[in-house]
């Protein structure tokens, strides 16, 4: 059979990077990237570069599964959609709607598609039991947009191609990329702003591999980024650099901002962060003083304890000085139609959770009280949950806790393309589909949000179809939707006009000429961005390049807060900061001498699902490490590579130590998604050494940031002893 070369784009990160695939038949044979993309111009990671190792992994389920005790056998879609159909029926029945429960994850939220469909089904169901990552990593940026700028889907991007100083916190694009902004070949990008002889300035306790190849590192003590942004915006009001006049014309609250702020002098800060009082200054000199200038934030504040007030902060430093809305500063994303009106009203149906009475935040519950939900006695705990494209069991908190309520349930649906951790302890395993089987447009912070320094559209066709009884999981939810009597967002007449274009599909013939309708309503999308069909956007194999996002086109014109003016005081956050801040602070300066715990990303590594793939976990890849100072490893009387002990309230694990002075001393960091020893469904993970970090992240209502509901990863305080001096200790007792 001939080779031939398909175009597409690649759906494991934001990148979304363009590839060029060839395929023998049904074999891909060869992935390289798209040179001719408009926005990835040939760069593509070693991961996008692989998919096919995913796609074509061999512990791949292709037919749904049931599970009978410790056995798993296959069983058709009729038997599995009629059976856990019955029982959702009589959950709802004897406990009502919040008995059953949703959690939906990832790579699957990059394709715009699943997340209408997954809010369509809890709809249909009536329960208020939605779980999201967005609790996990990123729930604050949105509370910040939506009470600064009037809607959460307002968001900013830093300028990067014209910037001359961009200062970054939590941040390692080299290996991360960047979040909430499409950055393709990331290092080539940020270089150019030094070439151009601009600087780049990393805040983060770690050198990580971008500081490596770019910029200039400050070292910061974890989770004190909120007390370096206070004294940085106070900082700023001191050395007159802000810009008074457009703040009056375009903003409120500024006197009370630089009130609140007012306390947060260098000195004080420097106590707990590690940055003087004088290098601090030289920051907010280089920062106020340059043609165009962004702070950006990523995962390091966010996951931090104060990730709301931190990310506020930062906002309110770009805007105030002047580059909000400026070429070469932070720019307001533009899609491809109005989304962030279309979303201001995305958290007014507030409602809260039985445990800790902890309140809703853009229609779903923080997804560190799951477990608690589950567990805790009551009519409207969760009986059943579907857990769609993720593992909570490794990525949300107290991963042992989570188990025990996960083996509680009396039905878990798992729908996915390998059995991970989660999916051990489900009662049926549904096959979805690898991104290389679904049609699809960029993901919806791109297309819908524009948070693109060079905007571009493209549609791509499935690749391939999908091995074996796979499914596209619309068509699984559309399933489960009709049998659970759970109509598509509450519609009955929606869901109807969808079982009878079924029917229709299924018809010979004129099923083969119906477009299916995954396609027609990307369809629609493309055309309601007045972007034509999907046979005008076919024509271009390589995407389209969009009208740039320019600096002017925001304020005064598309702010919707009140009385159309960027809010720099909102109560709920001036609240929230006059809380927290002072206790969090003596509790910063109180253990300062304590280690810190920090999560970190690997180059061959991506969240939980990269593991199972044999090309990443070569060598010394088949775990992950506990990176540490020399300093403090030599006060542990450990060395590198023996294995230590790391505990805390909440858990304990023991891993290898990697002695690393890129490591700020006091802080620790531990690679997370690991600790897959227990995942029968991952054969080649399994046999990984890695230990699972969030065991040691505290869960419930009093562990999490008010209102964002985030979960807290960076910053957590913990113990450090060397196993063998334990070990000597004890034997001498």
């Amino acid at each position: 059979m001939s080779t031939t070369q398909k175009t597409t784009f690649c759906r494991i990160c934001e990148n979304q990077c363009g590839l060029r695939v060839s395929l023998d038949g049904e074999r891909i044979t060869h992935i390289e990237p798209d040179t001719e993309h408009v926005a990835s111009r040939g760069y593509a990671c070693i991961k996008g570069l692989s998919f096919q190792n995913m796609r074509d992994n061999p512990d791949r389920i292709t037919t749904p599964m049931k599970r009978d005790g410790e056995r798993w056998h296959a069983i058709s879609w009729q038997q599995a959609f009629q059976e856990i159909g019955r029982k959702v029926r009589q959950l709802r029945g004897d406990h009502g709607d919040d008995s059953l429960g949703l959690y939906f994850g990832n790579p699957i939220s990059f394709s715009p598609l699943m997340p209408i469909f997954f809010t369509g089904f809890a709809q249909g169901l009536g329960t208020r039991k939605l779980f999201t990552t967005g609790s996990l990593d990123c729930n604050n940026k949105f509370l910040v947009s939506q009470h600064m700028y009037g809607s959460p889907m307002a968001l900013t991007f830093p300028d990067i191609d014209h910037l001359d100083c961009l200062i970054m916190l939590g941040s390692n694009p080299s290996v991360s990329k960047m979040s909430f902004i499409n950055l393709p070949d990331p290092v080539r990008r940020l270089k150019a702003i030094e070439a151009r002889g601009g600087s780049v300035i990393h805040i983060n306790p770690r050198r990580t591999e971008t500081a490596k190849a770019l910029g200039e590192q400050c070292f910061i003590r974890p989770d004190t980024d909120v007390f370096f942004l206070a004294a940085f915006l106070r900082e700023l009001f001191e050395q007159g650099a802000v810009d008074r006049k457009r703040a009056s014309q375009f903003m409120e609250g500024l006197e009370e901002l630089e009130a609140l702020v007012s306390p947060w002098t260098a000195e004080r800060q420097a106590a707990v962060t590690g940055i003087s009082a004088d290098s601090l200054r030289k920051l907010v000199q280089r920062y106020g003083s340059a043609k165009g200038a962004a702070l950006y934030g990523s995962t390091g504040i966010n996951q931090g304890s104060n990730g709301s007030v931190a990310f506020w902060l930062l906002e309110c430093i770009n805007a105030v000085s002047g580059n909000l809305d400026k070429r070469g500063g932070s720019l307001m994303g533009r899609g491809i139609f109005d989304y962030a009106k279309a979303t201001t009203g995305a958290d007014d149906q507030v409602f809260h959770s039985r445990i800790g009475h902890t309140r809703s935040f853009l229609g779903t519950l923080p997804t560190p009280l799951l477990a608690d939900e589950i567990l805790e006695e009551g009519q409207d705990r969760i009986r059943g949950l579907f857990v769609i494209a993720g593992n909570p069991l490794l990525t949300s908190t107290n991963s042992r806790k989570t188990a025990k309520a996960l083996a509680s349930l009396e039905l878990l649906v798992a729908v996915d393309i390998l059995r991970n951790e989660t999916a051990e302890y489900a009662h049926y395993f549904l096959p979805g589909t690898h991104f290389s089987e679904r049609p699809d447009i960029p993901f919806t912070f791109f297309s819908f949000s524009g948070l693109m320094p060079e905007p571009w559209f493209q549609y791509t066709n499935a690749l391939l179809p999908p091995p074996g009884d796979c499914r596209d999981e619309s068509w699984i939810i559309r399933q489960l939707a009709k049998h659970c009597r759970a109509p598509l967002f509450g519609s009955r007449l929606l869901q109807g006009s969808m079982n009878i274009g079924e029917k229709l599909g299924q018809l010979p013939g004129l099923g083969a000429r119906l477009t299916p309708m995954p396609e027609r309503l990307l369809g629609l999308i493309s055309r309601a961005g007045k972007l034509g069909g999907l046979g005008a956007l076919r024509k271009h194999p390589h995407g389209i390049a969009l009208p740039a996002i320019d600096g002017n086109s925001y304020l005064g014109k598309r702010v919707l807060a009140r009385n159309g003016k960027v809010q720099l005081a909102p109560a709920l956050l001036v609240n929230l900061a006059n809380e927290r801040l002072a206790d969090r602070y003596e509790q910063a300066r109180q253990s300062g001498d304590g280690f810190k715990l920090i999560t970190k990303r690997e180059r061959f590594s991506h969240n939980s699902w990269t593991h199972n793939d044999p090309a990443y976990i070569k060598g010394k890849r088949r775990q992950n490490y506990l990176y540490i100072h020399p300093d403090d490893a030599q006060k542990l009387g450990a060395n590198d590579g023996e294995e230590v002990e790391v505990s805390n309230e909440i858990g304990a694990v023991i891993a290898c130590l990697a002695v690393s002075d890129d490591l700020m001393p006091g802080t620790v960091a531990l690679p997370h998604g690991w600790g897959h020893e227990s995942a029968s469904g991952l054969s080649v993970a399994r046999k990984t050494c890695g230990v699972n970090a969030n065991i040691l992240a505290a869960d419930g209502p009093d562990a999490i940031e008010p209102v964002s509901g985030m979960a807290q990863f960076n910053g957590i305080a913990v113990n450090i002893r060397s196993t063998r001096t334990a070990t000597a200790q004890k034997l001498g007792q």
